[in-house]
């Protein structure tokens, strides 16, 4: 854990982890599990990216991460309907 890139993508990583084992335990999946297998790929090469020096292309990818976690997996930030 060296570069910001190491942290933000850790940290994202085990956002996507906790969002899974979540919502595993609800009685009626509301997705599948190779729903998380893009953004869990992804925060691997946005960090591999950013730690080659690459940081706007990075920066690109990890906005894309977020658009497909909030639209394909559906969440909703809290206090929103």
């Amino acid at each position: 854990m060296e570069t910001v890139w190491d942290w933000i993508t850790v940290f994202a990583f085990a956002g996507l982890v906790t969002l899974m084992i979540q919502r595993s335990m609800e009685e009626e999946p509301s997705d599948s599990l190779w729903q998380y297998a893009p953004p869990a790929i992804g925060c691997a090469v946005v960090n591999y990216i950013g730690n080659e020096g690459y940081h706007i292309p990075a920066a690109i990818g990890f906005v894309a991460i977020i658009i497909y976690v909030f639209k394909v997996l559906h969440v909703r930030l809290p206090g929103s309907r």
